[in-house]
C-alpha cells in the first residue's frame, strides 16, 4: 500500500521560509516521478512543482518560479519544497502526490497517489 505523509506546514510571516517533506512507503519511490499541490480555499488544486525520478528534471508554476526548490533524496524516500520569500497568497493547503511514470506531468489526473495534505499559512 502507497502511503505519502507530508510534514513542515506551519504559520509564517510573509518573507519567511518553510521546508514540506513528503515522506514515501510502499512502492520503489525512485521509479515515479512526484509532485508538490496546493490547494487555498474556494480554489481548484493546482499543481507548483514536480520533479522526474532521478532528480534531474523539474517544473515550477509561474508564480513560484525563483522562490521554492523542489528537491528528492531517493536513498531515503523523500520528497522536499524549500519555500523561501512566502507570500500570503502561497496560503494553501500542500499535498504531495506520485506520478505514475519516471517523467513528471501537469495533469493532476495522472498523479495516482496522495498525501493528506499540510497546511501552509502565510501573514501580512
Amino acid at each position: 500500500q502507497v502511503q505519502l505523509v507530508e510534514s513542515g506546514g506551519g504559520l509564517v510571516q510573509a518573507g519567511a521560509s518553510l521546508r514540506l517533506s513528503c515522506a514515501a512507503s510502499g512502492r520503489t519511490f525512485s521509479n515515479y516521478a512526484m509532485g508538490w499541490l496546493r490547494q487555498a480555499p474556494g480554489k481548484e488544486r493546482v499543481l507548483v512543482a514536480a520533479i522526474n525520478c532521478n532528480g534531474a528534471s523539474t517544473y515550477y508554476a509561474a508564480s513560484v518560479k525563483g522562490r521554492f526548490t523542489i528537491s528528492r533524496d531517493n536513498a531515503n524516500n523523500t520528497m522536499y519544497l524549500q519555500m523561501n520569500s512566502l507570500k500570503p497568497e502561497d496560503t494553501a493547503v500542500y499535498y504531495c502526490a506520485s506520478g505514475g511514470s519516471r517523467y513528471y506531468t501537469s495533469r493532476l489526473t495522472e498523479y495516482d497517489y496522495w498525501g493528506q495534505g499540510t497546511q501552509v499559512t502565510v501573514s501580512s
